[in-house]
């Protein structure tokens, strides 16, 4: 599937030229390109215009979380058909474990994940396994820490649909064995019940 770009914009003053030199370099296999430009300048447009010409996958690396989010609202924007994702770091908070030998202190880690952040990091790892290539990831560059092996990921999901027959006991092994926890009053996500035989 294509990308579908949307804008009531086009492309005006330099942006054609790099557009055209970015897509060109691309294709031609330069692994370092460089897009200068003021703020504001439309640097972002001109991103979009070079990921809808080239129609494959892009992952959009951002220095910081702030900036992140900022590009990832304005490329749902351009791509509102499209699976554009995100994915950052889901700490809120992060303490790493720490000595202190002047006072003979050990700090323990510590940390607060965000579930929100870590079900928008699932939906970017799943899209970029679905095979689909309109898919835009945009990400911080705690992105390339410890997301873990995509095969092993794509091993642990456990798919179901309307009307498959499967085996009761076959489905809880699975949810298990998928990191999945038994709770029978009020599963939360991460969580199944089981009722009667």
């Amino acid at each position: 599937m294509p990308f579908h770009l949307v804008s009531e914009f086009t492309p005006t003053g330099d942006q054609p030229e790099a557009i055209r030199q970015l897509v060109e370099g691309v294709r031609a296999g330069d692994r370092f390109q460089t897009l200068l430009g003021v703020t504001g300048s439309g640097k972002t447009f001109t991103v979009a215009n070079m990921i809808a010409q080239l129609d494959r996958p892009a992952l959009i690396l951002s220095h910081n979380k702030t900036l992140a989010a900022q590009l990832y609202g304005e490329f749902k924007h351009f791509f509102p058909k499209d699976r554009v994702e995100y994915f950052v770091s889901y700490y809120d908070y992060y303490q790493p474990e720490a000595y202190l030998p002047v006072t003979n202190t050990y700090i323990e880690k510590d940390l607060s994940i965000n579930d929100e952040i870590e079900k928008l990091r699932l939906s970017a790892t799943s899209a970029l396994l679905s095979g689909r290539r309109n898919v835009i990831v945009v990400a911080s560059v705690s992105c390339i820490y410890g997301i873990g092996n995509p095969a092993e990921f794509h091993k642990s999901v456990v798919h179901l649909s309307k009307g498959l027959k499967v085996s009761r006991n076959k489905l809880l092994l699975d949810l298990v064995e998928a990191l999945y926890s038994r709770k029978d009053d009020a599963p939360e996500r991460g969580q199944f019940r089981v009722r009667g035989d």
